[in-house]
């Protein structure tokens, strides 16, 4: 048994005992003080359970809305920029010299596709990516 639930075993107890000595004359009052009391402990359960659910909610909502790259600061972001770049004189100079312009040219689309991959991954939506809308933004709309 619950401590709720002899509590309120308790209430009732008291109750039928005051009936008892005070008479019928005043059991519908004290039935609906008893009444009251349960009006209260049920809004109470209610209430504490709406809490309970908004803050997992919110929860969720906070966890799915973070990105797993959040971390990532933007010393790192310029950082990497830079390392590619003083890697870049080397890399150009082995590529045009050993297949000249073409080889100077797929340098450099390496170069920028792995910046462009670099910055895709820290900012989601940078190249338009649509937002995928999840079944949680749906259930919201009326």
């Amino acid at each position: 048994m619950d401590a709720r639930d002899s509590d309120l075993k308790r209430e009732l107890d008291a109750t039928l005992q005051t009936r008892r000595e005070l008479g019928e004359e005043y059991e519908s009052a004290l039935v609906d003080s008893f009444l009251e009391k349960v009006d209260q402990r049920i809004d109470a359960a209610v209430e504490r359970r709406v809490r309970r659910g908004f803050a997992e909610a919110q929860t969720a909502t906070a966890r799915d809305s973070r990105s797993p790259r959040a971390t990532d600061s933007w010393g790192e972001r310029f950082g990497f920029g830079i390392v590619s770049l003083v890697l870049a004189v080397p890399l150009s100079a082995i590529g045009a010299g050993t297949a000249q312009l073409p080889g100077l040219i797929v340098t450099w689309v390496g170069i920028v596709g792995v910046n462009a991959v670099q910055a895709a991954r820290s900012n989601p939506g940078l190249f338009g990516a649509a937002r995928r809308r999840s079944s949680k933004d749906d259930a919201w709309k009326d």
